[in-house]
């Protein structure tokens, strides 16, 4: 079948897919995905997926792609953070089977992205992004497509869109804030930066942020003229928000971990999904937020949730009438809802006017202020330092970047040593590795147990030997 492009691809493929789930690290797992499109999602993708580690860790892709056969979990595009374009095809190669379309990250702001150098942080690198969206778009049977965020100025994000579409991007998502916009500092996202970007190219957009309900959707295709929408912390509090409901929070909460004895996922990522639904029922039952963290297995989860369930339906007994939502929320605690991300000045304001760490750090007297964390390391090690001067630099392995060993023969880390050993039989003492020592040893050994012994001359037998014992036995 030949490869389908742009708004063919969209339309036929995706199904013309307006209500997207974004890519979210740990967040948006298959069990997740799964219960997305029971509620009105109808197009998911996976978490970021580093393509170094997806082409050398086999258990990687078996975890995080290849557990097992799923055909209610389509269409579904996988992506992938990389910024070579050797390492983002062969790694798009391993995975093109299971999805419909590989993406991209040139979205993600994050500090680890930045020391990766991926994600957001290659929006400057025109000419490696060309090179990687061309190569992919030529070796990949499924098209390639990309999630950027914008520049401020927006002449140059339409000519960064129009740059990724003509090296051969099938479908654009445009997250409307700067790669400096997050956290506490995510403000508002960029509605016109997105409808100059849908006006400016041949290809789909999809439009990110400020989606927090069923009617922000329907907004933003009418203001941006999309073709679809993307919402990740908006989905995160409320799955249903695509349905246009917003039903009690049990009720999704338990679905989901139904969904996850079928599709089991790590506890970590199935604690993170009930922390954020239940985030505002945790600020007026916080003994339970404790309990919610400490909770080592998925029943002790689930007797967590039901516990959160009995004490919302007792809040709901004491209700009077004509009562309102407290904390300026729109529905009451238990109700699905949207968190809105207080800012700098509205947070320091909630917390009784506190101001932020850094803040204060620069307050009294810089950085020679240590956090509590540290202050307990040091009381623990006083030797310990914080200097970051004075850190020892280590020289990083020549395949993945971890430190390398400083004896290793090979130059690289454990982990890779070890598989390099282990192809070419090699030995590399520094690591304790001696895979060609044991295996001369173990062809030595079968040389010897294979060459056949010499008959021994009559007479002339070795004590204990059988002319002895015969003779012996004869006397």
């Amino acid at each position: 079948m030949p490869k389908l492009q742009g708004f063919e691809f969209w339309s036929r493929t995706l199904g013309g897919a307006r209500h997207v789930v974004a890519p979210m690290v740990d967040q948006s797992e298959l069990a997740w995905r799964l219960l997305s499109r029971r509620h009105g999602a109808q197009l998911c993708y996976t978490p970021m997926l580093h393509a170094q580690v997806f082409i050398r860790d086999a258990n990687y892709r078996k975890e995080n792609l290849y557990c097992e056969v799923c055909p209610e979990d389509r269409p579904l595009i996988v992506q992938f953070c990389a910024n070579d374009p050797e390492v983002f095809v062969q790694a798009a190669l391993l995975a093109q089977d299971y999805c419909d379309a590989i993406d991209l990250n040139l979205g993600c702001p994050q500090m680890i992205a930045k020391r990766g150098h991926y994600g957001a942080f290659l929006q400057e690198e025109w000419d490696l992004l060309q090179r990687m969206i061309l190569l992919a778009h030529e070796k990949l049977s499924v098209p390639v497509t990309c999630k950027i965020r914008v520049f401020p100025e927006i002449d140059k994000t339409v000519k960064y869109a129009q740059m990724l579409e003509k090296a051969g991007c099938q479908l654009l998502t445009v997250h409307g804030r700067t790669k400096e916009q997050k956290g506490p500092l995510s403000g508002t996202a960029s509605w016109e930066h997105i409808k100059a970007v849908r006006k400016a190219v041949a290809i789909p957009v999809f439009a990110n942020g400020n989606i927090q309900s069923l009617r922000d959707v329907e907004r933003c295709i009418q203001d941006t003229g999309v073709q679809g929408v993307m919402s990740a912390e908006g989905n995160l509090h409320n799955p249903a928000l695509f349905e246009g409901r917003s039903p009690a929070v049990w009720e999704l909460a338990e679905e989901y971990l139904d969904i996850v004895r079928q599709h089991p996922c790590p506890l970590s990522y199935v604690r993170a999904h009930l922390f954020k639904l239940w985030h505002h029922t945790l600020q007026v039952h916080q003994q339970l937020r404790e309990e919610l963290a400490k909770v080592k297995t998925l029943e002790g989860v689930a007797a967590v949730n039901q516990e959160l369930k009995l004490r919302c339906q007792e809040d709901i007994s004491r209700q009077k009438e004509g009562e309102k939502p407290s904390g300026g929320l729109p529905f009451f605690h238990w109700i699905c809802q949207p968190y809105l991300r207080p800012g700098p000045r509205e947070g320091s304001e909630e917390n009784g006017g506190a101001r932020s760490k850094r803040a204060l750090e620069e307050e009294e007297g810089g950085t020679d202020v240590l956090s509590k964390n540290k202050q307990k390391k040091q009381l623990r090690n006083p030797h310990k330092t914080f200097d970051p001067s004075l850190k020892p630099k280590y020289a990083k392995c020549d395949q993945c970047g971890n430190p390398k060993g400083n004896r290793c023969v090979f130059n690289l880390c454990r982990g890779c040593c070890k598989k390099r050993a282990f192809r070419e039989a090699a030995d590399c003492p520094g690591h304790g590795l001696l895979f060609r020592t044991k295996l001369e040893k173990s062809l030595a050994w079968k040389g010897a147990q294979s060459r056949p012994q010499e008959p021994q001359p009559a007479g002339s037998g070795e004590p204990g030997s059988l002319p002895e014992v015969v003779g012996s036995a004869l006397a």
